[in-house]
């Protein structure tokens, strides 16, 4: 009988994974104002800006009541304000939100990137933003800053308190921008109501944020996610810029880019900065020749070794206009020279070192030198030590032999050096000067001696 041939049955191939089903996390960014300032102004961020969660935190229960619907609401230090603000005493702000690290420890949970804005310089942002921030660093989260400074008119006692709050944040913060009030009238006349100036600050920092969260949400054609975000924010406490603006696309192509390179908002620039994020956002009609000219003119002011990383988009509502958003850190730019007053170290002046006595031994052309430290002197020391510089040791130097100093002779120099180790023996004025005198006496007398030619200390010595 013939064999049957058994037929192996062939396994279908491994199918391929379908990407298209593999969940892709999006990223999630909180946005916390702290106190007062902070709250008024992601209140009107949160009407502007979409894809980011906004939370107001406040001692002031009142205060978090008028906010924005949008906004969520976290009060805190109630048992030591009552409710009530912390009326410009911010160690009252820090010690209110020491006491509930773990609660503000929750707001950060399941969050990647943590936007922390506060006006410094009165109680609840500059003595509790710094805590929120340790909190965020703390979960793992890429921490951003924007602060405002107080206007010159509030007063120097406001600076100072910012000045130290902005010390204590850029400890636990990647980057932060830092925005004075004074400002301001670059953007606005002079004669604005106080409400509708601080108002326009909140409408640039929005579109700021806004350009930035459409960067990293958004597909381009060079795209830029939150990888690239964490890269050029990684570090501690480097000074940010963070602009949007839209140019017209014409000729006067350097011109247009300065508004983007120059908010009326920041005392300082790109200059210098040794990471750089921009996203060029126009229409498909959109030349190369436009990416290249705003390219340039960013790539000439950051640092030669600077990390750049660009990305490309588009946009359907304006086909004259190009957005551009900018995000730089490690600016040279400096914005306080000077310490504030609370935390300033008063130097200790620089004491005199004390010289070294050192005496030199001649033979023929070499020189030895035999180096002795002088012991702490008191007033009583010193004065010795003026007496004694009358003793000088003179060797005089044979074709062969050195002659160094006598027992004795080390004995009288051990009074001022660290050779002496022995019981110090307090003697009075008298006992040392006549100590010194024989000492002296004894050393001309060895010199006499040696003076005396070679072959009549022979016959001295034989007599």
């Amino acid at each position: 009988m013939a064999k049957r041939t058994q037929k192996k049955s062939l396994k279908p191939a491994p199918k391929a994974p379908n990407t298209e089903s593999i969940p892709v996390r999006k990223t999630r960014i909180r946005v916390i104002g702290i106190g007062g300032g902070g709250g008024t102004i992601i209140s009107e961020l949160a009407q502007k800006v979409e894809k980011a969660s906004f939370l107001a935190a406040n001692t002031d229960i009142q205060a978090l009541k008028k906010l924005n619907k949008k906004v969520i609401t976290f009060s805190f230090g109630q048992s030591l304000t009552g409710g009530l603000g912390t009326g410009m005493n911010y160690e009252l702000a820090q010690a209110g939100a020491q006491k509930e690290k773990e609660r503000i420890r929750k707001l950060f949970q399941g969050y990647d990137l943590a936007i922390i804005v506060a006006s410094l310089g009165a109680g609840t942002g500059s003595g509790a933003a710094h805590i929120f921030a340790q909190a965020a660093k703390n979960s793992g989260l890429i921490t951003l800053g924007i602060f405002t400074l107080p206007f010159k008119f509030e007063g120097e006692k406001k600076s100072e308190i910012a000045k130290l709050a902005l010390q204590k944040l850029r400890q636990n913060l990647n980057a932060l921008c830092v925005i004075p009030n004074e400002r301001i009238f670059q953007v606005i006349d002079k004669s604005t109501p106080l409400r509708e100036a601080l108002s326009a600050i909140n409408k640039i920092l929005a579109e700021s944020l806004e350009g930035l969260i459409e960067t990293i949400f958004e597909p381009g054609l060079i795209n830029i996610d939150f990888a690239d975000l964490k890269t050029i924010l990684e570090g501690k406490g480097r000074l940010a810029f963070l602009n949007t603006a839209e140019i017209i696309n014409n000729e006067q192509g350097e011109a247009e880019v300065k508004k983007v390179l120059n908010s009326p908002l920041y005392p300082y620039n790109i200059s210098g900065a040794k990471s750089i994020l921009f996203n060029i956002s126009g229409e498909k009609d959109l030349t190369l020749l436009d990416v290249s000219q705003i390219s340039k003119h960013i790539s000439e002011l950051v640092n030669p070794e600077a990390k750049i990383i660009f990305g490309l988009s588009q946009r359907k509502n304006n086909r004259e206009k190009i957005r551009v958003t900018v995000l730089a850190t490690g600016l040279s730019a400096r914005i306080f020279t000077d310490k504030p007053k609370n935390e300033e170290i008063k130097e200790k002046p620089n004491k005199k070192k004390r010289k070294s006595k050192i005496r030199k031994i001649k033979k023929g052309k070499t020189e030895k030198f035999r180096k002795r430290e002088l012991v702490p002197t008191t007033e009583r020391k010193k004065r010795i030590k003026k007496k004694l510089k009358r003793i000088k040791i003179k060797v005089r130097s044979e074709p062969r032999e050195i002659q160094l100093p006598s027992k004795e002779e080390e004995k009288t120099l051990s009074i001022f050096t660290s050779e002496n180790t022995g019981p110090k023996i307090r003697k009075n004025g008298l006992q040392i000067k006549r100590e010194a005198e024989e000492a002296e006496k004894e050393i001309l007398e060895k010199e006499k001696f040696w003076e005396i030619p070679a072959f009549l200390r022979r016959e001295q010595n034989k007599q």
